[in-house]
């Protein structure tokens, strides 16, 4: 029997700037949504730091010596929630530079108070 994927859900602008990525970037990301939508889990995706868990993904890609970054939240069981999608500026380093982490907590807070979700992790 074949299972339906689950809806993709677009946060904030999260969508325009994975568009405005590279090509070959867009691919590896989408095809990593499309598993998350099917229940399963891209080679590359890994659990990002800070956010209690498996719940909330991140996959990186890196691209004529640029680092691409999507993270996306598998917590709510009906739906994948792309919550931001950058280029990681730094060249130090693999850690996610702090502002986009607050904007990833700020953006999983929105969509998690939106459906009534609660949790108590940061």
């Amino acid at each position: 029997m074949l299972s339906l994927p689950k809806p993709l859900r677009w946060v904030a602008s999260s969508k325009k700037d994975l568009m405005a990525m590279p090509e070959e970037v867009r691919d590896v990301f989408g095809f990593a949504l499309h598993l998350a939508q099917m229940g399963k889990k891209h080679p590359g995706a890994k659990p990002l730091k800070g956010f209690g868990g498996a719940g909330v993904l991140e996959v990186v890609e890196d691209f004529q010596g640029d680092a691409y970054r999507a993270v996306y939240t598998v917590r709510i069981a009906s739906e994948v929630f792309v919550l931001h999608c950058f280029q990681k500026k730094s060249t130090q380093g693999i850690v996610t530079p702090k502002q986009e982490v607050e904007l990833i907590k700020s953006r999983l807070k929105a969509v998690e108070a939106s459906l009534g979700v609660h949790h108590d992790r940061n």
